[in-house]
């Protein structure tokens, strides 16, 4: 009953298995310490439910389980996962069940079979015998007061080609006395109709609370899990940043703010809205896997405009090209400045520089006529918002000097055995010193972070924080072969905000150089380093 007063409330329970099924996704591995640090960050923010893990499925995992009943949770409950029992078997006899009861969680998510095909194909038993495998399942871990959290895997699939025995399947988890039957897109790939229409129905013979879990294989994860909730579901699985196998899980990061902001359903407290943000950024780090700086909602291009006619509106209401206000989510408005940039563009520019150039039409015009310029000789301001903020500060004046370049000079070295070794030596002037470093590096743009680090690390000890995060080169003229101009964009980080530099020159490593220093310089200056002058 009181979860049916919850439905009235509007209240949609948000269920994470980043820790489970987002650890699925190739080239995705998290060790224990990352798992309960995202634990505890998603805990932080609110979510409800977060699937931590198969006990039963390797040591890192069982060692998670080992440590769980040590730390403090003040708004998430814990979720080990397994599966229905085996075939034939009875549930105090199955390994599987007694690991999930080992775990001691005070609740647990159990997986089922629900397509007739999975039944006769992966199972190869009968479809009675998995009835009473999931009724046996689910009542045995009710008996030993667990919360159960019912997975119909595949259901979606299941029901369009077997509604009548889908639906006995989920009756029997419900009269087994499941708490939750979540219904399961597990291949991604129905349409958010389909979704819409199955869960509808399903919903009239479903007397407990449902959920929905989807896959991202058709795109419409996102979309299919909305659907379900406007159908009743009152529970949505996914994962931050939409991370899984495949395609991935339904991305929470826009499932929350949708259902916020748009569906007016009780999900979070406003002000932990906020940090949505940084807890995709914060995920990221730990999985180290770059966030898609396009993600909706807090990626760092979801509110950036570029066109001069659009810069010109969002001045003046920011809602003419945002469909809501990025701070409700912990995100920031972003001008991005190119060759289609115009005057409004370098006016707002200025204003976060705190200069008014509304009043200095010819600085604006001076400006603008600079970037177009060097947009046409290959630069690209709108992938490198740290060197464009530096090039402002030097036209107007507000640069600020943490170093000075006497020279520099890198060594490549074949040698016999095939091992290369890259020599970088910078010469600087940092604070009154004449500084002279050699730094070693698997390449020279490497070697040279490395030698410049080491120069000027000393003085400035915020360097630490600053961490090179990716590095491109793109020919900009192929036809001229070797002499060829090259544009070399850095991605750089503090852990907290990202930003981009940019160098271009027919000389691959001064171009480098040029978005090495931009990168180095930016993030001393926002780590508020003490400049020379």
């Amino acid at each position: 009953m009181s979860e049916r007063i919850e439905l009235v409330n509007n209240l949609v329970k948000l269920y994470d298995t980043t820790l489970r099924d987002g650890a699925q996704m190739e080239g995705l591995s998290l060790s224990v310490d990352d798992k309960f640090k995202i634990l505890r960050r998603l805990d932080q923010f609110g979510v409800h439910y977060v699937e931590c893990g198969y006990p039963a499925s390797n040591p890192k995992e069982a060692e998670f389980f080992r440590r769980l009943p040590g730390v403090e949770l003040k708004n998430s409950i814990p979720i080990a996962f397994g599966s229905t029992r085996k075939a034939m078997i009875g549930s105090d006899k199955d390994k599987g069940l007694d690991e999930l009861l080992r775990a001691e969680t005070q609740a647990v998510c159990i997986v089922g079979k629900t397509w007739e095909l999975h039944v006769r194909t992966a199972l190869r038993t009968q479809l009675d015998e998995n009835l009473y495998m999931i009724a046996d399942s689910v009542e045995f871990l009710k008996k030993h007061g667990r919360q159960v959290i019912y997975d119909a895997e595949h259901f979606f699939d299941a029901y369009k080609g077997n509604a009548r025995y889908a639906m006995e399947t989920v009756k029997a988890a419900v009269e087994a006395g499941a708490d939750w039957v979540c219904l399961c897109d597990t291949n991604g790939g129905t349409l958010p109709s389909e979704v819409k229409q199955i869960v509808r129905e399903a919903m009239k013979e479903i007397k407990i609370p449902v959920g929905i879990h989807a896959h991202n294989d058709g795109e419409c994860a996102v979309a299919n899990s909305l659907v379900a909730v406007e159908e009743g579901a009152t529970m949505v699985q996914g994962t931050i940043n939409g991370y899984g196998e495949r395609c991935g899980n339904a991305n929470l990061c826009s499932i929350i703010p949708a259902l916020a902001l748009k569906m007016d359903r009780q999900v979070l407290p406003p002000e932990k809205l906020a940090g949505l943000t940084e807890l995709c950024h914060f995920v990221s780090e730990i999985a180290n896997i770059k966030l898609d700086s396009h993600q909706p909602y807090v990626g760092q291009k979801a509110f950036a405009h570029k066109g001069g006619l659009h810069v010109s509106a969002v001045v003046r209401d920011s809602e003419t090209y945002e469909h809501v206000k990025p701070e409700l989510v912990g995100n920031i408005q972003r001008i991005e400045v190119s060759e289609l940039s115009g005057k409004s563009t370098i006016v707002v520019k200025g204003n976060e520089l705190g200069t008014d150039l509304a009043q200095n039409p010819d600085k604006v015009q001076e400006i603008l006529d600079m970037i177009k310029e060097m947009e046409y000789r290959g630069y690209h301001f709108e992938a490198a918002d740290g060197s464009f903020e530096l090039l402002m500060r030097r036209s107007l004046g507000l640069q600020k000097v943490f170093f000075r370049l006497e020279s520099f000079r890198v060594i490549m070295e074949k040698r016999e055995d095939g091992s290369i070794v890259t020599e970088a030596t910078v010469k600087v002037h940092v604070r009154g010193k004449r500084i002279i470093a050699t730094g070693e590096g698997n390449g020279p743009v490497n070697a040279l972070d490395s030698a410049l680090r080491l120069a000027i690390g000393r003085a400035y000890p915020e360097l630490d924080d600053i961490d090179l995060e990716d590095y491109k080169v793109l020919i900009l003229n192929p036809e001229k072969a070797t002499a060829a101009v090259t544009r070399v964009l850095i991605e750089s980080g503090d852990g907290e905000k990202t930003w981009g530099t940019i160098g271009v020159s027919e000389n691959i490593i001064e171009a480098s150089w040029q978005a090495l220093v931009d990168s180095i310089e930016y993030g001393l200056l926002h780590k508020k380093a003490q400049p020379e002058r």
